[in-house]
């Protein structure tokens, strides 16, 4: 029987690990628990941060316990690892802000009730230390020698601003979190990219000084797109789990225009669909391609936005760029609606209309009002004259163009679109 390791392995998140077979060993007991750190420099996470997180639900999925750390102390010190400047050091009540954020996303992808998973913040220990005795009980297991020969530090070490000291303490104090969780938590396993490498080896190591105890380290690669992009960053800049910051339309539209060779790379991370019928679409091309992207993109907005939300953005790429069936034999085990007339009540808000009003003849803008998608005429008019309504995916110019039966689609509907991302679907009544 695999245990989570081997999934990891497989669906290509390790990249280095500590202690390999031990480690193996120690999960093959059961219901470990482990930790991964996430920096509170903004109020929402990035599609960047779907590796670390999909691997605490992996985790969480196998009947282990997660751990999700907010660096709300290590925030006010500031991570050199991958950077070549320092960083702006943020306040307390920005970080507790932040904090409550990132909480409201990982729940996603987490089960946070009766302890299942925790959300703890370093700040609650790191700011009560007292300088003096944390030097002589922790500092002291720290060589200089070996710590400016981490990544992290010599990157910054050979650039023009160097390194501060107050970044110079980041990796003791990374390592001390470790330390914490062992102690109060029982956690012997941190998770984390590929740049903290060095800062997990030495919470591992001081670990194994200060309570003779074997703690265990694994890395995730820098996830990049077949064409050497970074993960996540598009013309807009980068893609949010905050639907208020990137709407759950453009999320999906963001995975849905996913290279074709990285195709079943982003099924493996970033869903839960079984690895084995992932393994059977690595050669597909055409519409069955196409149809795995699609597949993919409802996959990674039900994980984050949820399944109305899914299903929203899939109605809404159907109204604008028309329908695809997807078979059946297609990634079997994905939930997604195959066929158009299955998503049709489910995902976008409808009402109806008098079939004999309908063929004298509605002015758009009181369409539009009437369907919730502007608050008044006025604004109905407003919008249309701004660019922003669509019927049936063409954009209407004249806010008193009449609405007719001629204007239903194949499916005896008409649908309303306000913006990018809210539609209305109106039905004939007879």
């Amino acid at each position: 029987m695999s245990n989570v390791i081997d999934e990891l392995r497989q669906r290509g998140f390790i990249e280095q690990m500590t202690h390999e077979q031990e480690l193996e060993d120690y999960i093959d007991q059961g219901n470990i628990t482990c930790y991964i750190g996430f920096d509170p420099t903004a109020s929402s996470l990035h599609i960047g941060s779907l590796v670390p997180i999909m691997s605490l639900a992996h985790m969480q999925r196998q009947g282990h316990r997660p751990i999700a750390l907010v660096g709300g102390g290590t925030g006010l010190v500031g991570d050199p690892s991958g950077k070549t400047e320092m960083r702006k050091l943020l306040t307390l009540e920005t970080i507790e802000k932040n904090a409550m954020g990132i909480k409201q996303q990982l729940s996603h992808f987490l089960d946070f009730s009766d302890g299942k998973a925790i959300m703890l913040n370093n700040a609650d220990w790191l700011t009560k230390l007292g300088y003096i005795s944390f030097l002589r009980d922790v500092g002291r297991h720290f060589s200089v020698n070996r710590m400016i020969k981490a990544e992290s530090c010599k990157i910054r070490l050979d650039s023009e601003d160097g390194l501060s000291f107050i970044e110079f303490n980041y990796m003791v104090l990374q390592a001390y979190d470790f330390l914490e969780l062992y102690r109060s938590q029982g956690c012997r396993l941190q998770m984390g990219g590929s740049d903290q490498w060095g800062n997990i080896v030495a919470g591992v190591e001081l670990i194994r000084r200060m309570q003779q105890q074997t703690a265990f380290g694994v890395t995730f690669p820098l996830i990049t797109t077949s064409s050497g992009e970074k993960m996540g960053k598009t013309a807009k800049g980068a893609v949010w789990l905050d639907p208020e910051r990137t709407s759950p339309y453009d999320y999906y539209q963001y995975w849905v225009n996913t290279d074709d060779r990285d195709v079943a790379k982003f099924l493996a991370l970033f869903t839960f669909l079984p690895i084995d019928e992932i393994q059977k679409i690595e050669s597909l091309e055409g519409a069955d391609l196409n149809s795995a992207k699609t597949i993919l993109a409802f996959e990674t907005t039900l994980l984050a936005h949820g399944r109305q939300e899914a299903l929203n953005a899939y109605q809404a790429a159907v109204s604008m760029f028309g329908d695809r069936e997807i078979p059946k034999r297609l990634l079997p085990s994905s939930t997604i609606v195959r066929s158009q007339s299955g998503v049709d009540d489910l995902s976008v808000p409808h009402s109806h209309v008098d079939a004999q009003k309908l063929k004298t003849g509605i002015p758009v803008f009181k369409l539009f009002q009437e369907a919730g998608l502007a608050a008044s005429g006025g604004a109905a008019r407003r919008l249309i004259e701004q660019g922003g309504a669509y019927v049936n995916g063409h954009r209407i110019d004249a806010f008193d163009h009449l609405i007719t039966d001629r204007d239903l689609n194949d499916e005896k509907t008409i649908v309303l679109r306000s913006g990018k991302k809210r539609f209305h679907k109106i039905k004939v009544q007879e």
